[in-house]
């Protein structure tokens, strides 16, 4: 393992990356443990994914929606033109907006919200664009 990878120990140490850093097989089952504990204390998501292209985010989303067993999302605003883009989904209006963003990184963040008013959002991530593709 490199030395970035050592210092990744949990969820919470990804905050500091612009893109998601790649994950070995220990850090992947280890962050979908830790992952699984905040999905069962919220009530509803925001997933933000950064991409090369909207039809990539668009296929990781449906990964996403699939993983968790969620009902599809509605795709609301999106480019006509091709490039590097920002999705945006809340999983509570069922709505995805999607636009053309220069300079980001790539990854997946997850918003892990709660119907309490005042109750702190838990903001995840970046995590990798197939942290939630089926694996063989």
């Amino acid at each position: 393992m490199d030395n970035i990878n050592s210092k990744i120990q949990s969820l919470s140490d990804l905050v500091k990356f612009r893109s998601a850093p790649k994950l070995d097989k220990i850090q992947e089952a280890r962050f979908s443990k830790e992952l699984s504990a905040f999905i069962d204390k919220s009530d509803w998501f925001t997933i933000g994914i950064m991409a090369e292209s909207k039809s990539l985010a668009i296929s990781i989303l449906r990964e996403i929606e699939h993983h968790f067993q969620w009902t599809e999302m509605k795709i609301v605003s999106e480019p006509n033109q091709d490039g590097p883009v920002f999705l945006k989904a809340n999983q509570k209006t069922g709505e995805v907006y999607i636009r053309i963003e220069y300079g980001l990184g790539e990854g997946i963040l997850l918003g892990c919200h709660h119907d309490i008013d005042g109750k702190d959002i838990d903001m995840l991530g970046p995590l990798p664009l197939d942290f939630f593709k089926q694996k063989d």
